[in-house]
Parts: C-alpha cells; sequence; structure tokens
C-alpha cells in the first residue's frame, strides 16, 4: 500500500554557532556572531511554520537548542553541507514528503516559504541578492539533485536543475525575492539592528 504524500517538508542546515559567521570578525566578538547564528535561524524556524520543519546539523550544541525549540533534527556528522543536505532530503522523503525546501538559517528578512511549497513547482532556486550563492531550493524529494553549495552555487545549481529539466521534465525557476535574497556573511550585510 502506497504512503500517503505528507506534503513539503522545510530543512534548515545550521552548522556549530559556535563556528558561524567568522567572516563577521571585524564587526563582532565570537559571542556576537553565536548569539547572532542562533537568533537568525531561530527567525527561519518561526517563519517556516505551518511547513513541518527539520534542522540538519552535525553539532551537539545545535541539535539540544533545535529540540528546546520542538524541532526535529536529522543529524549528519562529518559529512559536509552538500552531503548533509542531500541526506536530509532522503530521509525527508523516507518520511512520506514529496518535496523539500532547503532554507539557510541566515536569512533575517524571510517571511516564509508556504509558496515554495507547491508540488507543480519543480526545481524553483531563490539565490541571493548578488546572484551568486543559493539561498533556498525547492524541489522534489525523489529528483535525485545533486547539492553544490559554497561561492558560486547560484550557477552551478542552475546547471543541475537544468539537467534534471532535460532527464525528468521538471519545471525550472528561479524566483528572485528581496527577502529570501537577504543572508548574512560578510559585515557589510549587517543590518543596522544587528550591529553592536
Amino acid at each position: 500500500m502506497a504512503r500517503a504524500d505528507r506534503g513539503t517538508a522545510v530543512l534548515v542546515p545550521i552548522k556549530a554557532f559556535s563556528q558561524a559567521k567568522k567572516r563577521l570578525a571585524p564587526k563582532l566578538s565570537p559571542q556576537e556572531r553565536a548569539e547572532l547564528a542562533r537568533e537568525m535561524a531561530r527567525h527561519v524556524l518561526r517563519v517556516a511554520k505551518p511547513l513541518p520543519t527539520f534542522v540538519i546539523c552535525d553539532a551537539e550544541e545545535v541539535e539540544r537548542w533545535a529540540r528546546q525549540l520542538d524541532v526535529e533534527v536529522i543529524k549528519c556528522v562529518g559529512t559536509g553541507l552538500n552531503k548533509a543536505v542531500e541526506l536530509g532530503v532522503l530521509r525527508v522523503g523516507e518520511l512520506g514528503f514529496s518535496r523539500a525546501v532547503i532554507a539557510h538559517g541566515d536569512l533575517p528578512l524571510a517571511k516564509g516559504f508556504a509558496r515554495l511549497a507547491h508540488r507543480n513547482h519543480g526545481i524553483v532556486i531563490v539565490p541571493d541578492r548578488h546572484e551568486s550563492g543559493t539561498n533556498v531550493l525547492s524541489l522534489p524529494t525523489g529528483c535525485g539533485f545533486r547539492f553544490s553549495y559554497g561561492k558560486a552555487s547560484f550557477t552551478r545549481h542552475l546547471v543541475e536543475a537544468q539537467r534534471l529539466n532535460a532527464e525528468l521534465g521538471l519545471k525550472v525557476s528561479v524566483l528572485k525575492d528581496e527577502n529570501l535574497a537577504w543572508d548574512v556573511d560578510e559585515p557589510s550585510d549587517l543590518l543596522p539592528e544587528q550591529l553592536p
């Protein structure tokens, strides 16, 4: 008997807060960077509701923090970001979700992901405001997408989506959303309220 489709899950990969946002060191102390990373991730998890949401992590501190927020955790130790996201998508697929929205935890202006949750969307890529990185991806869990996060990931993810369009007929969309496009990596990305 076929398992019922549980719809869309949101996956939020989060690295150890103590190791997060090192490029912000010119403006923020280690403690301030850790707290900023926690607060931005908390915001992303909050706006992901009511969609079922999972944190992907390899750090005990993040796992404990997520569980205190009553968020399910997919633990991926020693895999690196690309493999961790791949395993997270496979896991939610095994749990019956037909679609995954992968949203990074440093999106302070995010307002939600419901419009990325529709099954007939194919693959949707939301680039950062420089059209270099990939802030959000929405895709079918069983499509075999090969993740390639890092510098200039938007172009690589677009090429990968086009491969799946050719092989599987999946529609490919690029969504330019000013709220989802704002991520915080460099000191110039900090919002006024994030400065000490």
